[in-house]
């Protein structure tokens, strides 16, 4: 059984379909990369699944229950979370304030806990920061934990993005273009810590992203869309050899890079 299943589903914005009777199956543990030109419904297929946009027909089926047309933090609290971008970052806060903010998405403090300081409340900070302190050292940030979020340089403010939603506990991970604006020996640190993020922490994760060497290196399996339905699907060498695929995305020397 899929983990998260993707049944017929369509989102249209007034008469323009930007994802059209979409069918996809995520596992346990997979990698999974979800492609295709520029406009081809990739983020918005990633916004109908966390409830930023709500399903015009169709499932999403998550554990094998409808979660389609719940709120963001309700699909948060269900376990599926996205990747935090730079405009998402709390810029004048430090590293560990950020990853907290993230921890507190799942955190079991109450608000009277929070208001009069209690003992229990206490404790289960220091829980936090101590899992704060871990995620950052996973994630290469540690010796940066007391810089403003700001300050940091471009590929450890995407790290600090994946930071901020791993501390939010998912069982599946979104990350929307997380390679963006990095240079090649930061591409390969990032791919090592993706693929070290589904093995130690048992997670199944979803990637849009352009660069395509990366998504082949990283993926195990591939769906392509454009115009808003699928088009193929498929191990990396499968996707390569696809005509449509080649024919909608691959084909052009631009893309191809």
């Amino acid at each position: 059984m899929a983990l998260l299943e993707l049944k017929n589903l369509s989102k249209s914005f007034g008469g323009l379909a930007a994802v059209s009777s979409l069918n996809m199956e995520i596992h346990q543990g997979d990698i999974l990369g979800l492609i295709g030109p520029n406009g081809a419904g990739k983020t918005t297929t990633f916004s109908v699944i966390t409830g930023d946009f709500a399903p015009t027909e169709g499932e999403i089926l998550f554990e094998d229950r409808n979660i389609g047309g719940l709120q963001p933090h309700q699909i948060a609290r269900h376990g599926i979370v996205r990747s935090f971008q730079l405009n998402t970052l709390f810029p004048h806060l430090t590293v560990k304030e950020n990853v907290l903010l993230g921890l507190h998405m799942q955190s079991t403090i109450g608000f009277w806990e929070g208001l009069i300081n209690t003992g229990s409340n206490r404790r289960k900070e220091t829980a936090l920061s101590k899992k704060a302190a871990e995620i950052m050292d996973f994630m290469g940030l540690a010796a940066s934990s007391d810089e403003e979020a700001l300050n940091l340089p471009h590929g450890h403010q995407r790290a600090l993005g994946i930071a901020i939603a791993l501390a939010a506990q998912p069982k599946i991970l979104l990350l929307d273009e997380p390679l963006t604006g990095m240079n090649p020996k930061e591409v390969d640190r990032m791919l090592e810590i993706i693929r070290k993020i589904r093995d130690d922490y048992n997670l199944t994760i979803v990637v849009v992203e352009h660069n395509m060497k990366a998504v082949m290196a990283l993926c195990e399996r591939i769906v392509v869309i454009n115009f808003g339905r699928k088009i193929a699907e498929g191990t990396p060498e499968e996707i390569q050899s696809h005509k449509d695929v080649i024919e909608a995305y691959l084909g052009s020397d631009e893309n191809a890079a």
